[in-house]
This record gives structure tokens, sequence and C-alpha cells, in this order.
């Protein structure tokens, strides 16, 4: 007769008896870690940008803009995501940048074209207001 108080030998090697979590597990650690690289990517991008002399210069003038005061309210801020292109080849910069904006008053839209050569040379720097459906060109001297 068999004693019942024998201890009871798992002779099962360790992934047969550890498979059921190890791979949930591991799949949610690589899709963590994606995410994780895909955010970090999207934040690089995104700084790059609000780093680039063309952001910096066109905010400037959208917050010293006394239409866009007036018509989104002070102080108007950036409002979710900036979106578009810096690049540089050799000495050439190039700029294609949309850039929400939210005031007080209202929302609008940034939008900024140019190259650099030397000194930024703008072909569009305009700022459309979704309200009043307007479109405030920036390289115009009020």
């Amino acid at each position: 007769m068999e004693d019942s108080n024998e201890l009871i030998v798992d002779k099962r090697n360790w992934w047969n008896r550890n498979w059921k979590w190890f791979v949930p597990t591991g799949c949610l650690t690589l899709i963590v870690l994606f995410a994780l690289f895909l955010v970090g990517v999207f934040f690089e991008v995104t700084s790059i940008i609000k780093d680039s002399d063309a952001y910096i210069e066109s905010m400037e003038l959208v917050q010293h803009n006394k239409i866009l005061i007036e018509k989104l309210g002070s102080p108007i801020e950036t409002d979710g995501m900036v979106s578009g292109t810096v690049s540089a080849v050799n000495d050439v910069r190039k700029c294609d940048v949309q850039v929400p904006l939210k005031g007080p008053k209202g929302k609008a839209t940034l939008f900024v074209v140019g190259e650099k050569r030397g000194k930024w040379k703008y072909s569009e720097m305009s700022v459309y207001i979704e309200k009043t459906d307007e479109k405030i060109d920036l390289l115009k001297k009020e």
C-alpha cells in the first residue's frame, strides 16, 4: 500500500510547468515596450518641431498680434498635437508646421511654411480662426 503522506514530485521541466503565465506576461511586456518606444518617438519629434526657430518665431508673432489677441483672447497657447515636418539637408532647413491654438475666446490653427538659407523666409505664416472662418496673415505688417 502506498503512503498518502508521500511528497509528490512534478517531473515536468520548467517550461511545461510555467508556460501558462510566462507566455501572456512576455507578450504583454513586448506590447508595453513597443508602446513606450512609440510614445518616446512621438515626444522626440514634437520637441524637435517646438525647438525649431520657425516655431519659436511664429509663436512669438502669434502672441503679440493685436488682431489675434482680440479674436482669441489672451493668453494664446498651443492646444494639442503639433504636426508637420522640419527638415535639414546640408545648410537648407525647411518647415511645414500646423499648430493648434486656443485662447479664452476660441480656437485656431497656425500654419507655417518656410525655408532657411542663412535666414528664414516664410512663404506662409497664417492663422485660421475656426469660429469666424477667418484667415489672418502674420506676414503682413499691422
